[in-house]
């Protein structure tokens, strides 16, 4: 008799646990969201739902437009994300990507998300003058000097009046 109510006692214990862990909250529930700085624009040039899953592939095909076809700018283009989610925090510089101030950091931390984008773009809007026609920043790109190399893979460079 003695058995029985051990292995009833212990069955109960097992399914107590199970409740219990069932009841539990997932760890990945208490992970906080990343806080992004805010946009300049009004809108997003899509529902933020959908830029946050397929963001990588309107960049991606705009990549494809502008290397094959010759088309740069447009609604997805990297520049034009960068000039509305960069922005400066008061009496702060504009966030490089590396800073959990970036608008792209903050989510690509958050996901664990290694991008190499900014080894060649810059990860900043460009400043006032050089939008104005003024002198860009080094290489227009980073603001490093391109090795010999890259140069030469790239070809000269055109500037339009």
């Amino acid at each position: 008799m003695r058995g029985v109510t051990a292995k009833t006692g212990r069955a109960l214990a097992l399914l107590a646990l199970v409740a219990l862990g069932a009841m539990a909250r997932p760890a990945a529930a208490e992970v906080p969201k990343p806080k992004l700085p805010p946009a300049k624009g009004e809108k997003c040039v899509e529902p933020t739902e959908v830029m946050r899953r397929k963001h990588m592939a309107y960049l991606l095909h705009q990549r494809d437009d502008t290397l094959r076809r010759g088309i740069r700018g447009g609604k997805y283009s990297l520049r034009e994300c960068l000039e509305c989610h960069v922005t400066a925090q008061p009496g702060k510089p504009l966030p490089t990507y590396g800073s959990p101030e970036h608008f792209c950091s903050a989510c690509h931390r958050y996901a664990a998300v290694h991008i190499d984008c900014f080894s060649c773009h810059r990860d900043r809007p460009e400043p006032e003058a050089a939008r104005a026609g003024g002198p860009a920043p080094a290489d227009g790109l980073t603001g490093r000097t391109l090795p010999a190399r890259t140069l030469k893979v790239l070809g000269p460079v055109e500037v339009k009046p």
